[in-house]
């Protein structure tokens, strides 16, 4: 071989090598358990980050609206425009799973990462930071429908209440990070902008990761797999009397269905509580119980750290039990007690820190309950009208929750619409009435008198009103509040706003939790249309010997075919 042909050689095998880095990351046959775990691992590691830079936002809302200088229906409907982008985007992950799912989820998380350490940090105005806040929600709409098919492709062993269980834990852990990083960094770098860098930071080198480690199912092993479904759907049919062959033919059709499609919409008004306390909760508890961004953060941490055990505890159970229907009837009651519960707190200020994170705890517990056996159930619903179209029904899945967050957000203000004057003004009118006690004391001994003293500037009063304020409230009261004046005028200003606001908030904030109780009840009657039995499986014979059937007819078409599909 000559040199040139060396040479060309070896540009060929590093051209090779670069193209399978960063675009055809597939594995041709189905991986070991090595790299199968690595995989897995990373797919959830990346949802975590994702979820985690797309909710650091709401840590450091208050601190957002007041460098920015908006109020409260902006921020919101900011978390509006970028839960509709991201709906549609699902949308898009479903059309475009031939792209690969690996390809999305890297790509996708190296533009986020960017975006947030470079983009939001920097935004000169709030019309920027919304623009480069909807383009993460956009790769976020993505991720939401390419990760679990991507979880579900590397962890075929375990069950598919387990599976799920693990892809759940990228919103909650994503959010458990959140409240951790920020309530642990808040004390020392107090500029909300240092929030997004460090989520930027960890996304770069979580992507760096992701680039050389994560790959995916070739398209043609994702045909078998296909097939392998496929013949389990045939042999499904015949007890079940469904036609799939028609169903192939017009997959998102077939997903438009009551069991899907309400299923879809029934999670998403059960999960309003979850997106509330994702965005507002440190909104919420700095302007109703008065705690600090850190003291929130904190009170964050033990929801999100007890949800993320709890999925897990629940979805091994679920599998363990082969029910899905019991937990999410049960986790869907509970939750309704403990959302009444939590909305009843609100009209009492006084209510403290640690009853509040009981109340959290429980609740967190509950709505794990739900969501882990629901996501199983719903895959499953899928496939008992069209296994092949899994991509499509959780598309389906994805449009409908960013859709109905997306309306939530928008009404959400018009229920709630004191926020704006406690976060610009409500912390500072606190501290000053504390500090300015005396002075403001002084003020009501004589009303009167000071009012006609405002009239003029400090110390350009007529002798007499001086004197005669003097021998009221004494030299010393009066030298102290003209000191104070432009701080009391603040408080005129500001002050009645302010405590009309305070008390009002209340009473706005239990309503919304009443609209977040409604969805829960809502979900209720709709899980009697999913998949799944309420005793466990092995009581009902009927189902275990169709069961042992499936298996039987499935064993005989791989020993046909020769096939190594994996089974799932």
């Amino acid at each position: 071989m000559t040199n040139d042909q060396s040479v060309e050689a070896g540009d060929d095998r590093r051209s090779n090598w670069l193209w399978r880095v960063l675009w055809h990351r597939q594995f041709e046959h189905y991986p070991d358990n090595g790299p199968r775990y690595q995989n897995l691992a990373l797919v959830i590691v990346v949802t975590i980050t994702l979820y985690y830079q797309f909710y650091i936002a709401g840590a450091v809302a208050p601190s957002i609206l007041r460098h920015f200088g908006i109020s409260f229906t902006e921020f919101v409907n900011m978390m509006v425009v970028a839960n509709a982008v991201g709906a549609f985007s699902s949308l898009l992950a479903g059309l475009a799973d031939r792209w690969g799912r690996a390809n999305m989820v890297v790509g996708g998380l190296g533009l986020a990462s960017l975006l947030t350490l470079f983009g939001l940090p920097n935004a000169p105005d709030m019309w920027s930071f919304a623009t480069i806040y909807a383009v993460i929600g956009f790769v976020q709409g993505i991720i939401l429908v390419a990760t679990p098919a991507l979880v579900r492709d590397f962890s075929p062993q375990l069950g598919r209440a387990s599976a799920m269980s693990f892809w759940t834990l990228g919103p909650v852990v994503g959010s458990l990070v959140v409240a951790e990083v920020s309530s642990h960094t808040l004390p020392v770098l107090p500029h909300w902008q240092d929030q997004f860098v460090i989520a930027g930071i960890v996304g770069l080198v979580v992507f760096a990761g992701a680039l050389f480690g994560l790959r995916d199912l070739s398209p043609g092993l994702r045909d078998q797999l296909m097939v392998s479904l496929h013949d389990r759907a045939l042999i499904d049919a015949k007890a079940d009397k469904v036609d799939v062959k028609a169903a192939l033919r017009h997959p998102w059709l077939e997903m438009l269905h009551f069991d899907i499609v309400g299923s879809a919409l029934a999670i998403a008004l059960f999960l309003l509580i979850y997106f509330t306390m994702v965005s507002f909760l440190v909104i919420y508890l700095t302007t109703t119980y008065g705690f600090s961004e850190v003291q929130a953060a904190a009170l964050g941490n033990w929801f999100w750290a007890f949800d993320a055990v709890a999925l897990l505890v629940v979805g091994f159970l679920s599998d363990w039990l082969d029910v899905r229907k019991p937990f999410m009837l049960l986790g869907a009651l509970g939750t309704i007690a403990l959302t009444i519960l939590f909305l009843l707190t609100a009209d009492h200020p006084a209510t403290g820190w640690y009853l509040l994170a009981v109340i959290l705890t429980l609740l967190a517990i509950c709505l794990a309950a739900v969501f882990a056996p629901w996501m199983a159930s719903f895959t499953e619903t899928i496939e008992r009208r069209n296994p092949a179209a899994t991509a499509h029904g959780l598309a389906i899945w994805g449009w409908i929750l960013r859709s109905v967050v997306a309306v939530a957000f928008f009404v959400l203000p018009l229920i709630v619409h004191s926020v704006t004057p406690l976060v610009e003004h409500g912390a500072q009118v606190n501290d000053l009435e504390t500090a300015l006690a005396n002075q403001i004391a002084t003020i009501q001994e004589a009303p009167e008198l000071f009012a006609k003293l405002r009239q003029y500037p400090p110390g350009a009063a007529p002798p007499a009103l001086q004197q005669e304020l003097a021998r009221k409230v004494g030299p010393t009261a009066l030298a102290d509040v003209e000191k104070a004046r432009p701080q009391l005028d603040y408080l005129r200003k500001y002050a009645p706003t302010v405590h009309r606001a305070e008390n009002e908030a209340p009473g706005q904030w239990q309503t919304w939790w009443w609209v977040c109780a409604a969805g829960e009840v809502l979900f209720l009657p709709l899980v009697f249309f999913m998949a799944g039995y309420w005793l466990p499986r092995r009581a009902h014979r009927e189902a275990a010997e169709h069961e042992r059937e499936v298996d039987r007819e499935m064993d005989s078409l791989s020993e046909t075919r020769g096939s190594g599909a994996a089974e799932f």
